[in-house]
């Protein structure tokens, strides 16, 4: 008989393939990833640091030096007076630049206090840490439509909370709650997509540059408001803009048959159909085919499933790796991004820019050479440009700082061009009743490295190199480790765990019996 995963490769062709239907809710969940992208992205320019001038004085006389340049004595970005002038012994007030108003100008965010920010970027990466362990259980448990829009509701409401914040404490729990409803949305909008799609498009889905194009519209953004407040007031609105897209996507059929929810799946299948302007395909053997592939369809799978079976303990190790070292080279680019020569707007907009071609890249070597060989090169491409990068910024060479950028710019290629080559990638590796859960973990993976990144950000400025040899170095792992996945390029979706187990079986039988 055949299998469920074969069955309903075969219904997405009938009804179409990527037709009307498909594109439509690709364009909707793309769009909607605009309130990602700014959301996590808003601490590029919300933990910038401005120009600033401490303006000191005498403890004791409380007088004021006065200078040729100004009516006291004043130190650019030093907290603490020269030498020479040590009876000025304390800082009588913070004077900023008004070129642009970000949480370090409003919180007085230095000297004592410059740990904050990195902390409070660590504290949003940690709500994506957590959303990724919720996410991949709420969807695989409640379905795909109520978890995504349950992550859009959060970005709305945290986003205009934020712009309310009266302390940097109270940012920091927006912060959290706008990471984890980032998050959700990460861990289920990829997967929500590609359970509607044929398997020939689905590494179009990882590659298609909607986050950085998102990321760099955001770049300017914050060039035109030049306020954190302004740009928290327009993420949730254009969120809550988005959300509209849950009234027209339904769920997903995939999930409704592995979930024995045979009509409501049907029901999904006639108006992708319809949609596609096709004929609706017989479906009198659907229900045959769930009852003798969906076994283990009325339990609950966990995170422990992903390494109980024998079939995905390997995977699952080593995926664990490679998602962690993603999560932490991306952000660490990410967030560094003031440590660059040059107008930090337009260093923010080359960032997300230089994004789209690789991630476009990634689409077609995807399906020209295969998922392993395309990881495999774009890790390799990221770990060179770093690890050049590093080495550049503990030596003295001649135009140190363009070479930087330059290289720089490249590892953000590599890296963001190999990650949705990985998703599509571990996406394949499990089957539908546990991919989200899968999906969902590894994501939350990559932001421990991502809540790493920040900090080393932050020691990356007394102990130049360290953020990019790390970077490096984990790169060059991840790359030997992509070798090590088996092939999936032009396979079907499993649906259940026992066709992949049988499958791997029937591999050692055929390898033991070559041997002999």
């Amino acid at each position: 008989m055949t299998s469920l995963n074969v069955l309903l490769e075969d219904v997405i062709d009938k009804c179409g393939g990527f037709g009307r239907f498909q594109w439509t809710v690709v364009s909707l969940a793309m769009l909607s990833k605009v309130a990602c992208a700014w959301g996590i992205l808003m601490m590029q320019f919300g933990g910038a640091i401005p120009d600033w001038w401490c303006q000191w004085s005498n403890q004791t006389l409380f007088s004021l030096k006065y200078t040729n340049h100004s009516s006291s004595f004043e130190s650019y970005k030093v907290c603490s007076p020269p030498q020479n002038e040590s009876s000025f012994s304390f800082c009588s007030n913070f004077r900023f630049s008004t070129d642009m108003n970000t949480a370090v100008n409003e919180w007085e965010l230095i000297c004592d206090n410059d740990w904050v920010t990195s902390l409070i970027t660590t504290i949003q990466m940690a709500g994506l840490l957590v959303s990724g362990l919720l996410a991949g259980q709420l969807s695989d448990t409640f379905g795909r439509k109520p978890t995504f829009a349950l992550s859009l509701i959060i970005m709305v409401v945290s986003n205009l909370v934020a712009a309310f914040s009266i302390s940097w404490e109270m940012f920091a729990v927006m912060r959290f709650l706008i990471g984890l409803g980032s998050g959700i949305y990460l861990a289920t909008m990829y997967i929500y997509m590609i359970e509607f799609i044929p398997k020939k498009y689905r590494p179009m889905i990882t590659a298609f540059p909607a986050f950085p194009v998102f990321a760099a519209v955001f770049g300017f953004m914050s060039w035109w408001l030049r306020d954190w407040k302004n740009l928290h007031y327009a993420t949730s609105i254009v969120t809550s803009i988005t959300l509209l897209s849950i009234f027209i996507i339904p769920e997903s059929f995939r999930w409704l048959a592995s979930r024995h929810k045979l009509d409501r799946a049907v029901s999904v299948i006639k108006k992708v159909a319809r949609t596609n302007g096709r004929q609706v395909p017989d479906l009198t053997s659907l229900q045959d085919v769930v009852n003798e592939s969906s076994k283990d369809s009325d339990r609950k799978f966990t995170i422990i499933d992903m390494f109980l079976h024998r079939s995905f303990l390997k995977t699952s190790c080593l995926l664990v790796f490679c998602w962690l070292s993603c999560g932490y080279s991306y952000y660490a680019i990410t967030f560094a991004v003031d440590q660059l020569s040059g107008s930090l707007y337009l260093n923010m907009f080359l960032l997300s820019l230089v994004e789209i071609p690789g991630t476009l890249s990634s689409w077609y070597f995807n399906n020209r050479i295969g998922r392993r060989w395309t990881c495999f090169m774009l890790f390799m491409i990221a770990a060179v440009a770093g690890l050049i990068v590093a080495i550049l910024q503990v030596v003295d060479v001649p135009e140190k700082a363009g070479l930087i950028n330059g290289f720089a710019l490249a590892a953000k290629l590599g890296v963001s061009a190999a990650w949705p080559a990985l998703m599509t990638f571990t996406t394949e590796l499990y089957p539908t009743v546990i991919r989200n859960i899968s999906y969902g973990f590894l994501s939350s993976v990559s932001r421990v490295g991502a809540m790493v990144a920040p900090q080393l950000v932050h020691v990356n400025t007394t102990i130049p190199g360290l953020l990019y040899f790390l970077f490096g170095g984990s790169m060059l792992l991840s790359a030997v480790i992509s070798l090590l996945f088996p092939e999936t390029r032009g396979k079907n979706l499993e649906d259940q765990i026992q066709t992949i187990e049988v499958a791997v079986k029937e591999e050692t039988k055929t390898e033991k019996f070559t041997k002999f």
